[in-house]
């Protein structure tokens, strides 16, 4: 059901275990209109350097480059919570984090950061509440870690991995963090650490006991077809009708159809 009012972090907070949240990215005013009041949140995610730059991964892109896009996205979007991710290298220790996250506060109109990593990045969370800025963490599976992984590894496969998990998920919500993005993760270990910690937890490719749900936009309606992760369903076949609409107006333009006597001035 399309969301009457913006959310807050404490409507945020008190809906677990009462109702599904949804979150979807945006990286433009013009689809983040489109989103506004739809959805609870809006992602400006660093995903968008491959879906909307065509790199191969998200970590070359900048701070500068994220903060346009949420500059954008927050003028499309005046009636949705939204949320920058902090890209790869902004918050390696806390004064580079907070100076960072105070430059997304002070040129955009982002209601919280986004900051991936668990145990080890929970020092990065507390500094950054206790200075006024909101964090929605990530764990799990990380496209920032992807290189010194080897690749994007599913996470949640054995119990050591769970349990580590689990302590990611408290010790960023000790930190401070209101809600935490869960990527990647055995359906059966999702659950377990949704059930761990008392704020939200946002699933993708997570399977369906999280409080909530996030896609990339250009995944779920169907712009993005060079791959489709197993976790993605398709709302629209969004490339096959921009194509089609594309050649008619070439087939109009050339049989001399547009613009047509009711199209000219």
């Amino acid at each position: 059901m399309p969301q009457t009012k913006k959310q807050t972090i404490n409507s945020i907070l008190n809906a677990k275990g009462i109702r599904k949240l949804s979150m979807i990215t945006a990286y433009d005013a013009l689809f983040a209109n489109l989103f506004d009041g739809e959805v609870d949140f809006i992602l400006v995610g660093d995903s968008l350097n491959m879906s909307f730059g065509g790199n191969s991964d998200t970590l070359s892109i900048t701070m500068e480059n994220m903060i346009y896009h949420t500059k954008a996205v927050c003028n499309g979007a005046k009636n949705t919570f939204v949320i920058c991710d902090m890209p790869f290298g902004t918050y390696t220790n806390e004064e580079i984090a907070f100076q960072n996250a105070m430059s997304v506060y002070q040129q955009t109109s982002a209601d919280a950061v986004k900051v991936e990593g668990g145990k080890s990045r929970a020092h990065i969370v507390k500094h950054l509440t206790e200075n006024s800025i909101a964090v929605v963490g990530h764990i799990g599976l990380m496209p920032q870690n992807f290189r010194v992984e080897g690749g994007y590894k599913v996470k949640g496969k054995d119990e050591n991995n769970i349990q580590s998990l689990i302590e990611d998920a408290k010790a960023i919500e000790e930190a401070g963090a209101f809600c935490i993005v869960l990527e990647g993760v055995k359906a059966d270990a999702a659950k377990i650490i949704t059930e761990s910690v008392n704020v939200p937890i946002i699933g993708i490719g997570a399977g369906l006991d999280v409080d909530g749900q996030v896609l990339v936009w250009s995944d779920m309606l169907g712009f993005f077809d060079e791959f489709k992760p197993k976790f993605v369903r398709r709302y629209l076949n969004g490339a096959e009708l921009v194509k089609q609409s594309v050649q008619n107006y070439v087939i109009d333009v050339e049989e001399l159809n547009f613009p047509a006597s009711e199209e000219k001035y």
